[in-house]
């Protein structure tokens, strides 16, 4: 149920963005700057969709490692690929204390799969395989596509709102320019409303993976309780916001960065209380079959 629901939540989002791009460009006039303004935003996502992986992972200073280094994360990883009928991802990990992990590729057959030093050392065997297979299903799920399409929607808002500040256009009469006011009022909602649609996007997604890498481990319990340790580490050791981590940060399975109050408004990661309440509940309620291991 949560899965259709969130499903269709971001389908409606999406629609959504997409309807305020076509607002914003008929209320401006400008049809020729609102194909400048696509294309232009088009090109900049098509760069991070393609290289997104690469973007991460540096960001992160993260390492392939190899199975010798790894054996029981190699395992588990390979475990849950074969279930799903799916290529072995890239196995990655970052010197970074702080626990947390994340995946990456536009598909199964480009993805990577990357874990904190830090999160090793503080879940077990069945939260850590809980942890992949929330991450699997961001691959499995498209999400990678899915977000690169948000931002790439998003990205199209903020360039018409300034390429309508700057370079008029509507019409060159007097009559029929866009109220100067009004305009200052689009430049600063616009954006603000496209990334709160986005970040509702990206929130909904993370729902999506708890739910399928559940089905996919057949151990929601396992998932709930890695992600209230994974929280608790991500509070007392979070990262610096830089401009490196602040665009890889919504592919996380935690925000890296200290949470509360107003930022939480603007977090890329649902409230991780209601993330557990779902997941237990889904234990709860008939869902996936406990995992003996």
């Amino acid at each position: 149920m949560h899965s259709h629901h969130n499903g269709l939540k971001t389908a409606a989002l999406l629609g959504l963005l997409t309807a305020l791009i076509l607002g914003v460009g008929y209320w401006f006039g400008g049809s020729g700057g609102l194909v400048i303004a696509v294309l232009i935003s088009l090109a900049m996502n098509a760069v991070s969709y393609f290289w997104s992986d690469k973007l991460a992972l540096r960001a992160m200073r993260a390492q392939p490692v190899t199975e010798a280094e790894f054996p029981a994360l190699y395992q588990m990883v390979r475990e849950l690929a074969t279930e799903a009928g799916q290529p072995m991802p890239r196995l990655y990990v970052s010197p970074t204390m702080q626990p947390n992990a994340f995946a990456t590729g536009r598909n199964p057959q480009h993805a990577a799969v990357a874990v904190t030093q830090g999160i090793t050392q503080i879940l077990d065997y069945r939260e850590l395989r809980g942890v992949i297979g929330h991450e699997l299903s961001h691959v499995y799920n498209r999400d990678i596509l899915i977000s690169s399409v948000a931002a790439g929607l998003a990205g199209i808002i903020t360039m018409l709102a300034y390429v309508a500040w700057f370079i008029p256009l509507g019409g060159s009469d007097d009559e029929d320019a866009p109220n100067p006011a009004v305009l200052l009022l689009t430049l600063i909602l616009g954006p603000i409303a496209a990334s709160l649609i986005q970040l509702a996007i990206s929130r909904n997604r993370e729902f999506q993976a708890d739910a399928s890498g559940a089905r996919l481990t057949r151990d929601p319990l396992a998932l709930a309780s890695a992600l209230r340790k994974i929280h608790a580490g991500t509070q007392r050791l979070p990262l610096p916001a830089d401009n490196r981590l602040t665009s890889t940060a919504h592919l996380m399975i935690d925000n890296p960065f200290k949470g509360g109050g107003v930022a939480n408004l603007f977090s890329t990661h649902p409230n991780m209380d209601e993330r557990v309440r779902r997941l237990e509940q889904l234990a709860y309620s008939g869902g996936p079959v406990q995992y003996q291991g």
